[in-house]
């Protein structure tokens, strides 16, 4: 029986889909086996790093150097997807990782705004949020670190010709923005999930189709993978329980 976490697995890999020879940038375990099956998979030209400073084959194996300088060239190129987390995340993609509260004194200080604005604008960047709820999923972020659909337009050409936001993955469901204006529609819900349950857990009112499909199965030698190759250990149950 498939679990909810190979579930979320096989639709975080799918956001590298035909992205042909990109520098997958999964931030995050479950993430992070999404991109490995991709790559073992039907994305056999995606480029993986240890995070540092170094390109890596499947099992780990350093395959070329990736200075930082080169990473940003390839930002800037457009030939990276990263996978980011998002503490907040609006309807139209706007994502929060720097603070919680009024900026002026916030009621937590998180990671800050890293490398988010540059990369929601240069190259794709989809989400993956492990715990589905109106905290994170909400109507307005607190700042922005990731630009969403309506900033990009409102900023002009410079900051919307390359931006792009394939995906959201949360424990829930799959999302997209191919609502009105860009805006966030439930694209699909992993089995065991209702449409009900993903709209009482979200803290704005979704795009929803009249008919919502499920996450896609994997196949028998997807799930031989996961179990068997890319996390024998079973840690994808910690962080997505069923």
């Amino acid at each position: 029986m498939t679990t909810r976490a190979e579930y979320c697995v096989i639709a975080c890999a799918e956001a590298w889909r035909g992205d042909g020879e990109v520098l997958a940038s999964p931030m995050g375990l479950i993430p992070s086996f999404g991109a490995r099956l991709a790559k073992r998979t039907f994305s056999p030209d995606l480029l993986l790093t240890d995070g540092e400073a170094m390109l890596v084959g499947l099992d780990g194996t350093v395959e070329g150097w990736l200075p930082y300088r080169r990473h940003l060239a390839m930002v800037t190129g457009g030939r990276r997807h990263v996978m980011m987390g998002a503490s907040q995340i609006d309807r139209y993609g706007n994502q929060n990782i720097s603070c919680i509260g009024d900026w002026e004194r916030p009621s937590r200080q998180l990671l800050g705004v890293r490398g988010a604005p540059v990369n929601t604008l240069n190259n794709p960047v989809s989400y993956w949020v492990p715990r589905h709820s109106p905290r994170v999923f909400v109507e307005r972020v607190d700042m922005v670190s990731g630009v969403g659909y309506d900033r990009a337009e409102a900023a002009g050409p410079s900051a919307s010709r390359f931006h792009r936001l394939p995906r959201v993955v949360s424990d829930l469901g799959v999302f997209d923005f191919a609502g009105p204006g860009h805006a966030m529609r439930l694209a699909s819900v992993h089995p065991g999930v209702t449409v009900e349950e993903v709209r009482a857990a979200t803290g704005f009112e979704l795009s929803i189709g009249e008919e919502v499909p499920f996450t896609r199965e994997p196949t028998d030698e997807e799930l031989r993978l996961i179990r068997e190759v890319i996390d024998p250990k079973g840690l994808r149950e910690r962080e997505v329980r069923g």
